[in-house]
């Protein structure tokens, strides 16, 4: 069995993503975030059941739609949470599809009067939305269906809310809310070794305690094991991906600066190629 270099364990891979948030055991950490994501409009979210999704849907493929997290506060509200890695096409289309779910679900009730409770879709994005990659400093977005001309909320029990992590940035010195720390540490927990002064809450020594490696069985090191190696192999291939990119990218630019008549040198600095490889393609 491997031994790992960091002392807690990585929440963007499943095995520890789920074993933070998805267990009955941790309720009050995901209990706790909500709480803080969603408190201006939903008040004190007191309690979470967390709820099977093998039986959503209406069909087999709707069963192969498995998301994170689904579960239900006291007033039968419900929330789903949803991890995602990479960049995937339709992400969006993917998150308005599995907030259907919720919605047929309501209506198998026999009594059912069309009055539906309101269902949140939260999701913890791993990579930036190509639109927004002009927002650097916008990473929260917080969706729901408005007039076009008057921009006011139509209807407000459908709620999409997107966290674009590679956006937040901000150190440790720097965070000044709870949900700024909540943030911080998905973000950034495997990369610590100890818990900073200015996480020194009760909820957050539960969460560190529950990360730490060393804690583990060896059927939960191996399961980790195992996550870490799909998480790992999954960002290496995109990384050499978007490097192959990048490179193309270089490569066609310096092409157009050779038939412009643009020197070796300034199409070096311009692409970041070596002259030899620019002198190669002329």
């Amino acid at each position: 069995m491997a031994e790992f270099v960091e002392k807690y364990i990585n929440p963007f891979t499943d095995y520890g993503f789920k074993k933070l948030f998805g267990e009955e055991l941790n309720k009050d950490l995901l209990l706790d975030f909500l709480n803080e994501l969603l408190k201006e409009e939903q008040g004190q979210i007191k309690d979470l059941t967390y709820l099977k999704t093998e039986q959503l849907g209406t069909s087999e493929l709707d069963r192969k739609a498995i998301f994170d997290l689904y579960c239900e506060n006291e007033k039968g509200e419900k929330f789903i949470v949803e991890l995602q890695k990479t960049k995937q096409n339709f992400f969006k289309d993917r998150t308005v599809y599995y907030s259907t779910f919720p919605i047929r679900e309501q209506a198998k009730r026999a009594d059912w009067d069309y009055e539906l409770k309101a269902i949140y879709t939260i999701a913890i994005l791993d990579f930036v939305f190509d639109a927004d990659k002009a927002e650097p400093n916008k990473f929260r977005y917080d969706v729901k269906l408005s007039d076009i001309d008057t921009k006011k909320v139509f209807y407000d029990k459908l709620t999409f809310i997107y966290l674009e992590m590679p956006k937040f940035n901000k150190s440790v010195d720097e965070l000044e809310t709870r949900f700024d720390k909540w943030l911080y540490v998905i973000k950034n927990l495997n990369k610590l070794e100890r818990i900073p002064d200015k996480l020194r809450e009760q909820i957050f020594d539960k969460l560190f305690k529950t990360a730490e490696i060393a804690g583990f069985t060896q059927e939960q090191m191996r399961s980790y094991e195992d996550s870490l190696k799909y998480y790992r192999d999954l960002k290496n291939s995109l990384d050499t991906a978007r490097d192959e990119g990048e490179f193309q990218k270089a490569i066609d630019v310096a092409k157009k600066g050779l038939v412009k008549g643009m020197a070796i040198a300034d199409i070096s600095d311009l692409t970041g190629l070596s002259q030899d490889e620019i002198r190669k393609l002329k």
